[in-house]
């Protein structure tokens, strides 16, 4: 078994026994998918919701075309999109000021984009750990679709 590292505005894909890690999720989401059946799966780290139309970045930093992206690998593994299942992690408000309103709000709207993008694929979101003002580490184990989230003074759970 390895552990595969999946950085900031990136996507990995897995296969079982591997696992899925990425660190510092605070506005970022963790999408998680994977295929119950054929055991495979991958995970990306989004950063921003929407590319606007703007391809000359990476376009695995946001969601709208990292999830497409994602999709086509785990589908080149030879996964079924009808069995698809996803988790997902993060979506903090990290930063705020007392007496102000939360600026810009992008943890809130990452997680929004992402649940879209699932929507729009058809893909069930069966669990996820996103607001807060907290940190997190994720473990995604594609073998059995579980999602481990580690958070600084909050604990662990598994979803």
């Amino acid at each position: 078994m390895s552990v595969i590292t999946v950085g900031m505005a990136d996507f990995k894909t897995a296969a079982s026994p591997d696992l899925l890690l990425t660190a510092g999720l605070g506005s970022c989401i963790g999408i998680c998918i994977h295929d119950p059946f054929l055991k495979v799966g991958g995970m990306a780290h989004i950063m921003l919701p929407t590319a606007n139309g703007s391809m000359g970045g990476n376009p695995a930093k946001y969601a709208d075309t990292a999830l497409e992206l994602l999709l086509k690998a785990i589908i080149g593994m030879g996964a079924n999109k009808t069995r698809l299942k996803a988790k997902m992690a993060g979506g903090a408000q990290m930063f705020s000021f007392p007496g102000k309103p939360p600026v810009l709000k992008i943890g809130d709207r990452n997680a929004e984009a992402v649940e879209q993008e699932l929507k729009r694929y058809g893909i069930p979101l069966l669990a996820a750990d996103v607001g807060g003002s907290f940190g997190r580490t994720i473990h995604f184990d594609v073998g059995t679709g579980e999602l481990r989230i580690r958070t600084i003074n909050h604990g662990e759970k598994v979803v």
